[in-house]
């Protein structure tokens, strides 16, 4: 008796699939950036123009992708993207950089951000429950477990727990958690722009405008932009994806713009320019101005509440990435399991919940994240010209979405992926080599599993 092949089933609707993209985008981002990126740039304007053309290269990267998943609407998002355009290697090393880094460290800084926001409630979260008396902590010290560590790996877990249960369950959460964390949003800025009184005239600036500052404001924008192409993880999961993919990523691109712009409408309305440039946590110095300590302490909530939305979101759609490799057998064949009640791929979510928990307890997430931004971005950009390097391999290829601008818009975000290379790589060149290392890393790993398919093939 022939036991059928257990799937993944597309149970995801348009307004889970759109939740997905807004619902990752907007974590912390939102309520940080607008310091760096005055810091950098110096004027309102500027701040301004820096939102607008990172929102628009988010959008490219939308319309790019947007015609990419309409035509390989498979689990995995890019990993199949650049599987098709460039072939197995390339896709199994962004399957690796997600996994081991990208992924799991951008849930680990998630959950431990909602810990961290949670303190303004409960400050016994900062104490230490353990001390482990060997130098792998920071700058070579002891490492300190704090008990929030301990809670954000429950929540991790948590998550996970429930993804495990059901796409539609995750789908469902995400959908809920999404229309909370924009009500919220859209408060604070209503709050912001009709409560607010305007601030004093200022017309120092904190930096005179230069290209190296507009670039490096415009990487903080990218960073709180970055997320909109999760969507295209749980391709295989999207209910007629080649209509519903499309729409939920330039439909949800286009409203993180709309909501980023208007949020920094409200907080310059409030403070000056000046104010924040001092400020750790803008939104809450806006509303503690409007509400006093009320106002500060809902701007934490919306934030705890935005990150959640993130996390879920970053569980549902990453879990994904290492299971399609798996499936093709260039991972451990394990993690191709799909399980037979909940039609979800188990394994590869306990896997990353698992590894993203250790990184909490670590301390390390966040040094991983930074050594990775430098090949993300390098992955990012060959997914964005894979769509000119499929148009000629498979002319053949069914594309219900065909990008709009074609060929300037791909074209667009390969060269802004481009100087934000060549700026890292300037800046910080020990960790863009440190961050290709990484991936490097990865290259036995797929021949080793190129040979044990070769050899089951044959």
């Amino acid at each position: 008796m022939i036991v059928p092949k257990v799937e993944l089933k597309r149970a995801l609707g348009p307004w889970a699939a759109a939740s997905i993209v807004v619902g990752t985008v907007i974590g912390s981002g939102i309520f940080l950036v607008p310091k760096t990126m005055i810091q950098k740039v110096g004027s309102l304007e500027a701040v301004y123009a820096v939102w607008i053309v990172g929102g628009l290269l988010s959008l490219a990267g939308a319309l790019s992708y947007a015609e990419l998943a309409a035509a390989l609407p498979e689990a995995g998002g890019e990993y199949a993207f650049l599987r098709e355009a460039y072939g197995p290697m390339w896709g199994f090393l962004y399957s690796w950089t997600q996994l081991w880094v990208a992924k799991s460290g951008s849930i680990a800084t998630l959950a431990t951000g909602f810990f961290l926001y949670l303190t303004n409630f409960f400050e016994p979260l900062k104490g230490v429950l353990y001390t482990v008396p060997l130098p792998i902590g920071p700058n070579g010290g002891p490492l300190e477990i704090q008990y929030g560590q301990i809670f954000a790996i429950g929540l991790i877990l948590a998550l996970g727990w429930l993804n495990y249960y059901g796409v539609k369950v995750g789908g469902d959460v995400q959908v809920a958690v999404t229309i909370v964390k924009v009500g919220l949003i859209a408060a604070i800025i209503f709050a912001g722009l009709f409560f607010g009184h305007a601030h004093s005239p200022e017309t120092a600036t904190a930096a005179p405008l230069t290209f190296s500052g507009f670039v490096a404001a415009l990487v903080a924008a990218l960073w709180a932009y970055d997320g909109w192409n999760n969507v295209s993880m749980v391709s295989s999961e999207i209910k007629e994806p080649q209509r519903n993919l499309p729409r939920a990523l330039i439909g949800g691109t286009l409203a993180v713009i709309g909501i980023y712009l208007a949020a920094n409408a409200a907080y310059f309305h409030v403070l000056a320019p000046s104010e924040v440039a001092g400020s750790m946590r803008v939104a809450a110095e806006m509303m503690h101005k409007i509400a006093g300590s009320w106002g500060a302490s809902a701007v934490s909530i919306a934030a705890m509440i935005s990150i959640f939305a993130a996390l879920n979101g970053s569980i549902l759609s990453g879990s994904r990435v290492p299971y399609a490799a798996a499936r093709d057998g260039y991972f451990f064949s394990g993690i191709a399991r799909v399980d037979p009640r909940h039609h979800t791929p188990g394994v590869s979510i306990v896997v990353l919940n698992l590894w993203a928990a250790l990184l909490v307890l670590s301390g390390k997430y966040d040094d991983l994240f930074n050594l990775v931004i430098f090949a993300s971005w390098i992955l990012y950009g060959m997914t964005a010209a894979a769509v000119p390097v499929l148009r000629w391999r498979r002319p053949e290829l069914v594309r219900p979405y065909r990008t709009v601008g074609y060929p300037f818009v791909p074209v667009l975000f390969i060269l802004a992926a481009f100087v934000l290379l060549i700026t890292t790589a300037i800046e910080r060149p020990r960790e863009s080599l440190m961050g290709i290392g990484l991936i490097v890393l990865g290259l036995p790993f797929y021949l080793y599993w190129k040979k044990q398919k070769d050899s089951n093939a044959s």
